[in-house]
């Protein structure tokens, strides 16, 4: 059974419309990248998975419970779980300046989940371990690299233990040579089988490491299919058109 179930999603921002009538699937396990060209939706489709955004018509169903269904929401109380089975890491970090890398990581297990201190502090360890940066525990986020923000943005989304990932535009605001650093940790974690759904620019990664890639043009899917069908083969003149233009 898919993990996400998509269906029918419009959003409007005035009388521009951003989402056409999307629908689509995200299996257990599968990483999914969504490309595009600026502007076509693809940030607003990823933001209304986990309600940043809000939808007007259709359905989005989480590990078999519906968010939202036929443009309806249900009741905050009974999707605060569900919700909760979806990390995300955004484009800017979204750290928090005034805490250590330690206690960003901390912060929402103890507060949300009510995690022991010891647990979290294992927790925290263990996954600063796993991005690189156990020495940078605590030092505040004004002295990381962008790289090493992003790093840690990461960890934090997994301190929460989702069961998804989703990703928008994670090494867009990056220099160059910090990309590859970021880049690596979300090679890892697709090896270790995290479901995840990655907006991204960077083409190689989503040749390398995606299992399925979505081009999405004018609030629309113009054409899904596996890595190698959509940069060797694409059947839709403007999908030709934007990787002619990106390689």
């Amino acid at each position: 059974m898919a993990l996400i179930e998509v269906t029918d999603l419009k959003k409007s921002f005035d009388d521009l419309e951003v989402l056409k009538r999307i629908s689509f699937t995200v299996d257990k396990k599968e990483v999914v990248a969504i490309i595009g060209p600026s502007g076509s939706g693809k940030s607003t489709l990823l933001r209304s998975l986990v309600q940043l955004e809000t939808i007007e018509r259709g359905s989005i169903l989480v590990d078999g419970e519906y968010i939202v269904k036929d443009g309806v929401y249900a009741k905050k109380r009974e999707t605060k779980e569900t919700l909760m089975k979806m990390g995300m890491v955004f484009q800017h970090f979204q750290l928090f300046p005034h805490l250590t890398v330690k206690e960003n990581l901390e912060l929402a297990p103890k507060l949300v989940k009510k995690v022991s201190a010891v647990d979290v502090k294992k927790q925290s360890e263990n996954l600063l371990a796993k991005v690189g940066l156990v020495e940078r525990a605590n030092v505040y986020p004004g002295k990381l690299s962008g790289g090493q923000k992003q790093r840690v943005a990461i960890a934090r989304a997994l301190m929460m233990n989702p069961e998804i990932l989703l990703f928008d535009e994670p090494t867009s605001a990056l220099d160059p040579e910090l990309t590859g650093e970021v880049l690596q940790v979300m090679k890892d974690l697709a090896q270790e089988d995290m479901t995840m759904v990655v907006v991204t620019h960077e083409m190689g990664f989503a040749r390398e490491v995606a299992d399925r890639v979505i081009f999405m043009d004018h609030g629309e899917i113009i054409e899904e299919g596996a890595p190698e069908q959509i940069f060797n083969n694409p059947e839709n003149e403007r999908t030709k058109a934007f990787l002619k233009r990106v390689r």
